[in-house]
């Protein structure tokens, strides 16, 4: 590999020599040391010196995984937190998955801070062409220090998945609650009501893949919703809430989210129904056997 000598300024983490000298930095003041390598992101400064951002989108491409493994993680521990709370209802199990998201929270904040700082300062520097190469680094810091110096519980507390975390277990324990308590009303009249709250306001069926809309808290089939979203956006209309007497008009894929404490109920409703079912058929044959 040709090894050219870097330009002034600050040497890049773990690419530069001592001696001014690598075969890794990011930037060239000579175009022709640039060789074959893509120069699409390339952007030339006023002295004639070039930097290369192509570096730069690498670190985001990779620190966006990143934030997938924290979504992830999320959706885990929210997983988890319903198991709990359907299983054995530990408050204090349950707290602790509750810190874990705000941990998990946390890391987000700070992961798109750090995004957020950088391209920035790409920004600031092909909007004010300075004549040297500036120190990115040092860029980068301050405008990352200046981000998390304005940082406050709230900010974990508005986290999206955090929110859809309290949602969920809200509902779960609400669906545990209901369940404790059919014991004390006529079992048909529970059955029917719940079964009610199961219907799609689409298909007019019982629903596999519950999704709710966070604008006004109604539940559809997934596939059901999606499929008059794409319809309707290629009419290039908006979507009104199928949930009858609702004002809402303008339904969004973005606005859907997967309700699995609802759809947790109803594969627990299914399964009290087969259950039922099996001890009938069984006391139907014990009848039989004792008449004949």
């Amino acid at each position: 590999m040709r090894r050219f000598r870097c330009p002034p300024g600050p040497p890049l983490s773990g690419l530069c020599r001592p001696d001014g000298r690598c075969g890794g930095h990011p930037w060239s003041r000579s175009p022709s040391a640039l060789g074959s390598r893509d120069q699409s992101n390339d952007f030339k400064m006023p002295g004639g010196a070039r930097i290369s951002f192509n570096c730069v989108d690498s670190a985001l491409s990779s620190l966006k995984n990143c934030q997938s493994y924290i979504n992830t993680g999320m959706d885990i521990a929210t997983h988890v937190a319903l198991d709990l709370v359907e299983s054995f209802n530990d408050v204090e199990d349950v707290d602790i998955m509750e810190n874990v998201m705000l941990q998990y929270a946390a890391m987000d904040r700070e992961l798109k801070h750090y995004m957020k700082a950088i391209e920035e300062t790409v920004n600031q520097i092909k909007r004010e062409k300075p004549e040297n190469i500036p120190d990115l680094k040092y860029l980068v810091k301050e405008k990352f220090t200046a981000l998390e110096s304005n940082n406050s519980d709230s900010d974990l507390q508005n986290n999206e998945k955090y929110i859809y975390f309290k949602d969920q277990l809200k509902e779960m324990r609400k669906q545990c609650n209901g369940n404790e308590s059919i014991e004390q009303i006529d079992e048909d009249i529970a059955v029917t009501q719940s079964q009610t709250n199961f219907i799609c306001p689409i298909t007019q069926m019982e629903m596999k893949r519950p999704v709710r809309n966070k604008v006004c808290g109604h539940i559809y089939e997934e596939d059901a919703i999606l499929k008059i979203i794409q319809t309707r956006k290629q009419q290039r209309k908006k979507v009104r809430c199928p949930k009858i007497g609702c004002s809402h008009v303008d339904v969004k894929g973005s606005d859907l989210v997967r309700d699995e404490a609802l759809k947790r109920a109803i594969d627990s409703q299914k399964k009290q129904s087969w259950s039922t079912l099996e001890k009938s058929d069984g006391d139907d044959g014990d009848t039989k056997k004792i008449c004949c």
